[in-house]
């Protein structure tokens, strides 16, 4: 949570570190499976279950798209997964979700 800039520079030498071993894909994984989606909610498969009762990887585009919205800010959105910021920001990701290449 620090905003300094020593700690942007540590930050900027781990992210140099992990994409010179990791893939894109990788780094997203990682990050998905350890992210925080509410209080005490670590990772893509807990968030899924929790707040859809479905297996992370069965998450149909709307469901997945609000998860993705709430990433900046999961604590915020815990409690207002179905407001209407987060339900039409989730249509303008499924909207756009044919027009993106996945990394193979």
């Amino acid at each position: 949570g620090e905003r300094t800039a020593l700690r942007k520079g540590q930050e900027f030498v781990i992210t140099l570190a992990l994409e010179a071993l990791l893939s894109k894909q990788r780094i997203l994984e990682i990050y998905l499976n350890s992210v925080e989606w509410g209080e005490g909610l670590f990772g893509a498969q807990a968030a899924a279950r929790y707040y859809f009762r479905v297996d992370a990887a069965r998450l149909a585009p709307e469901p997945a798209a609000r998860l993705s919205v709430m990433l900046p800010a999961p604590k915020r959105f815990e409690k207002a997964l179905g407001s209407a910021y987060v339900v039409e920001r989730a249509a303008v990701i499924v909207g756009r979700m044919g027009d993106v290449d996945l990394p193979h």
